[in-house]
Order: C-alpha cells, then sequence, then structure tokens
C-alpha cells in the first residue's frame, strides 16, 4: 500500500480548523510525567534508498542455505498465485467480518477454508483458525475438558513424543486452569506410543488422549488402536495432525470405531512460507456434538430475504461477543490473512495436488534416509514407518555436525539432544518435494566429510617409525 504523508502545511491546516497550535495540545490532559520521553539511543531517521540498502545488506547475510530442518515447519514450493492474490487489498486489510453485508468476501474465504479442512480431518466443524498449531492444542485440551460430560477428571494423557513446543505451550496456557497434563514416555525401538505405556500411564479416569499423527519424530501411531484405547474409557481423543500428511493417512474422523472428537494443528504448511518462525496458523476442528465448546467463529452459508446466496458469522463464542465467564476463549483472532493463503492455496493443489505433494515429500525423506545412512555410523533411531522426517542416530556430537555443516551453507536437520538427552546424539531431518536429488547429494556428501573429520580427529593414526 503507498504511504501518503501529511506535509507541514496540511498538519497546520488542520491544527487551525481544529485550534489548537501544536500536536502536543492534543494530549495535554496526559501528566507530563506519563509522558513518553525521547528516545536517546535511535539514531536520526535516514533516506527511503539508505534504510532499503541496509536492510538488503542483513537480508544477504542470511543466505540461501540448503534447509533440511522439518520439527513442525516446512519449506514448500508456494505458487506464486497464492500471496499475489491474498496480497490484494481486498483481502490484505480486511480483519473481523462484524458486518456481513459489507464483508462477503472475506466471509466465503472463512467459510470455503472450513470447508477444506473438514473435508481433509473427517470431521463435521472448523473454526476459523487460531494463532498456530501450539496454542490450537492448548485451546484444544480446553475444550475437551469442558466437553467431556462422562469424565469429570482433568487429568489429560500428553504423549512425550508430541512437538516439545506444542508441550510446552499447553503447559504455559492451562496449568493455571486447573488442568492436570500426564506424559506418556515413547517405545524407544519404534518411537510410537504403545496401549501399554498408555496403561501404565493413566492410573486413573482422564478426560482426553492427544495422539499426533505423525508424532514429532516423523513416526506413525497406531491410531485406531489408541483411538478405541481411549473411548473405552470414556476419554475424547485430540489428533494433531499434519494437513499435508492427511492427503495420504487416514483423516482424524475415521480413526477407531467412532473416529477422533477434535483434531488440530498447524496450517503453515499450507501457503506459508517459513519467514523466521511465522505467522502463521492453527486449525481446530470437532465432531458437530462439542461445536458448543469449538473457541473462535464459524462462518455459514445462507440465502438472504431475496433468496440470493450469503455468507454471515454463525457461531461467535469469544468473550467480545458474550459474557467473559461464558467465553470459550480469549485469544481466539483468527489468522485471516493467512487463512486467505491457505484456502487460495489447497484451491490451487485441489486434492491430488495435495496428494502428490504429499507422496513427493515422502519419497524425497525417505531416499534422504538411505542416503544418510550409507555413512559409517549414521543409523535411524527408530524402526517403524514414517512420514516427512525420521530421526538419525549420529556417531559425533549433533551440535558439532550442525555447526560444521551450517558452516557448508547446509541447516542440517534439529537437534533431539536438548529435548530428547537420552537419544543423543541424534537428529531429526526432513525432505520436502522442493529437495532435489543434487541437494540431497550435496548434503550426503557434506555430513559425511564432517563425520569423517571428526572421527579421525577422536581417533588419531598412530604414527610408523
Amino acid at each position: 500500500m503507498p504511504f501518503i504523508p501529511h506535509t507541514e502545511d496540511d498538519v497546520a491546516a488542520m491544527l487551525a480548523t481544529i485550534g489548537v497550535d501544536r500536536i502536543d495540545d492534543l494530549f495535554d490532559e496526559i501528566p507530563p510525567e506519563l509522558r513518553a520521553k525521547d528516545l536517546d539511543g535511535v539514531p536520526a531517521g535516514v533516506s527511503e534508498m539508505d534504510i532499503s540498502r541496509v536492510m538488503q545488506a542483513r537480508a544477504r547475510e542470511d543466505g540461501q542455505p540448503l534447509c533440511f530442518i522439518g520439527a513442525g515447519a516446512y519449506e514448500h514450493h508456494i505458487p506464486a498465485a497464492v500471496w499475489q492474490i491474498t496480497t490484494r487489498g481486498e483481502f490484505y486489510s480486511a480483519y473481523t467480518p462484524y458486518q456481513a453485508e459489507a464483508s462477503q468476501g472475506t466471509l466465503q474465504v472463512l467459510y470455503e477454508f472450513q470447508s477444506m479442512m473438514t473435508a481433509l480431518t473427517g470431521l463435521d466443524v472448523s473454526n476459523a483458525s487460531l494463532y498456530d498449531g501450539a496454542s490450537a492444542l492448548a485451546e484444544a485440551v480446553l475444550m475437551a475438558v469442558r466437553a467431556n460430560r462422562k469424565v469429570k477428571s482433568p487429568r489429560v494423557l500428553l504423549p512425550r513424543n508430541l512437538h516439545p513446543a506444542y508441550r510446552r505451550t499447553v503447559r504455559s496456557i492451562v496449568r493455571h486452569q486447573g488442568i492436570e497434563l500426564v506424559e506418556v514416555p515413547f517405545d524407544r525401538a519404534g518411537g510410537h506410543t504403545t496401549v501399554e505405556q498408555l496403561e501404565a500411564a493413566a492410573g486413573g479416569e482422564f478426560a482426553a488422549l492427544v495422539i499426533p499423527q505423525p508424532n514429532f519424530f516423523g513416526v506413525l501411531e497406531e491410531v485406531d488402536e489408541l483411538t478405541d484405547w481411549a473411548h473405552a474409557r470414556n476419554a475424547l481423543v485430540i489428533g494433531v495432525v499434519n494437513p499435508v500428511a492427511l492427503a495420504l493417512l487416514s483423516p482424524p474422523g475415521d480413526w477407531g470405531t467412532a473416529g477422533a472428537d477434535i483434531a488440530c494443528g498447524e496450517g503453515q504448511p499450507l501457503g506459508m512460507p517459513l519467514a523466521s518462525g511465522g505467522p502463521y496458523l492453527g486449525f481446530l476442528c470437532c465432531k458437530h456434538a462439542f461445536v458448543r465448546q469449538l473457541p473462535g467463529r464459524i462462518a455459514g452459508k445462507t440465502l438472504d430475504a431475496d433468496g440470493q446466496e450469503g455468507f454471515t458469522l454463525t457461531l461467535q463464542a469469544r468473550e467480545q461477543h458474550i459474557r467473559r465467564s461464558k467465553a470459550t476463549s480469549n485469544i481466539c483472532t483468527n489468522q485471516g490473512l493467512l487463512v486467505t493463503a491457505a484456502t487460495i492455496h489447497m484451491a490451487l493443489l485441489g486434492a491430488e495436488g495435495l496428494e502428490r505433494v504429499a507422496a513427493a515429500c515422502h519419497a524425497n525423506s525417505r531416499k534422504l534416509s538411505d542416503r544418510l545412512c550409507e555413512i559409517p555410523g549414521v543409523e535411524p533411531l527408530f524402526d517403524r514407518p514414517v512420514f516427512h522426517e525420521r530421526a538419525l542416530r549420529l556417531p559425533a556430537p549433533t551440535a558439532d555436525v550442525l555447526r560444521s555443516l551450517a558452516a557448508h551453507n547446509i541447516l542440517g536437520g534439529f537437534d533431539l539432544g536438548p529435548d530428547y538427552p537420552e537419544l543423543e546424539p541424534a537428529l531429526l531431518v526432513c525432505a520436502t518435494e522442493v529437495r532435489t536429488d543434487d541437494d540431497l547429494d550435496a548434503y550426503h556428501d557434506k555430513l559425511a566429510r564432517v563425520i569423517a573429520t571428526r572421527t579421525q580427529a577422536r581417533c588419531p593414526v598412530e604414527p610408523k617409525f
């Protein structure tokens, strides 16, 4: 959007019209001691040309490394049309569609997004998104505890192979709500959660079980067995899913005999660049029986008085619209711009395109894992099927290996050591559809060289006399 500043003559004319001498006079009711002081540490203003040069130089410092990090945020191809349309003025500046008659375009986008997410997850209802996948899971946990009428226990089973950032976020949000999060260990051979481990951790009644599919290690869980186990104990099931993986895997609504009750996750793979960590969007879907507990907004399609198709906000269970004590959430602002991008992205790819992307990601991840495991000392950590990424055991300290790879302009993966010290040295690697065979070969060659160098440094050859 163009920036058109007011000239000094414009400002003087406006001040004269309202009868004051200076802009500061507009704030004379604020006591002097409460006014902001001068910002001494801020340098004098520079021209647009100079600041553009500085920002471009700083951007170049980041370089363009090959990225093999997944861990919840993925480098996918984004068709150029996605952001060309998303940044049109009609979408770019749109926010809350309070006035339906003036917000038909925005409401239709939200309605289409919700329709696509229910199709992906196999559930009945979707909201118009949340801040990100981690906060979406926190909302799902709060929702499950409210919605479970059969179990009054505020306990929720949370697998340890769930994304570490998600686990931390959920704890931060629900810890003052009287909800107990019970961590469930994972199987060291498969990296998945077993019914036996759930039995040992449950220790009585619990309101909900969280099932990541795939889990943080990329490992696929036995979702049907876990879902039926939880439902047999009157607990609700929350699926944490990757929307791209859902193009190939069974949707949460089909898990087990009755399906998961709630599904949530991160929408970043649907047309959002990595962008240093955001902004992204979180999606949240559920069965129709729990719609009144779903935080956020739901856009619906209806007919107006003339019989013409129209869109409106059907449900708004947040504190801006109802009493705070009855609100389901006060952090559920929908990420409207990101929803627009996700909707356009899914519409452009269609079901077949999304499935092809998922298949290409799976093939590349498998090819990368096979190539890296040709290096002596590198091997898979777990023996179960995976999607998108794989955890590997290394013969050298992970942090040192990643530092050396970064020096070669390769972001080699996610260090599992800080969150899972029992697995160290271990690395989580990912290859999406954008990685080529040359990229995989480059990573293999650099990693082989780094590991060989470090192995030789630990085991120097004795000199011959």
